[in-house]
């Protein structure tokens, strides 16, 4: 054997286990592509109905935010109705009332006079502490007459 027959032998050994792990590497390529097209696949199926799902939870949303709006409006003339008519209340009774109070008030004071000058003064009450009874001039000061 001349050394051209040996180094055309090894060359082709070295072809052959480069053709041997680029087969392998192919193969396990190859299945590497079929799972994520079987994982591709499927999550279309799943994401179909959900996608499905989102859009009529979406859509019903919407139709509650307008049923939102109208009632937020409806309480928005409500109110502004009340207030008007709060003002119109105030400003119709609010000024005759207070003088009635005040007239009502004033009658009270003058009667309430009367009477406290005319009732005896009510007897001090006594406070009992821990078996003992203490005199109304204890808790207060008296009035020197």
């Amino acid at each position: 054997m001349s050394g051209g027959e040996v180094a055309g032998i090894l060359v082709a050994v070295f072809w052959a286990i480069l053709v041997s792990f680029l087969a392998v590497a192919l193969a396990r390529l190859a299945q590497t592509l079929r799972a994520t097209t079987k994982l591709v696949a499927d999550v279309t199926d799943q994401a179909v109905p959900l996608l499905s799902d989102a859009s009529s939870a979406v859509r019903s949303a919407q139709t509650q935010l307008d049923r939102v709006d109208a009632i937020a409006s409806d309480v928005q003339e409500v109110t502004s109705n009340a207030s008007a008519l709060s003002t119109t209340v105030a400003s119709t009774f609010g000024g005759p009332l207070v003088k009635v109070a005040a007239f009502g008030y004033g009658v009270r004071r003058a009667l309430g006079g009367r009477r406290e000058a005319a009732a005896p003064a009510p007897e001090p009450r006594r406070t009992v502490i821990v078996g003992r009874t203490l005199g109304a001039g204890r808790r207060t000061k008296r009035k020197k007459d």
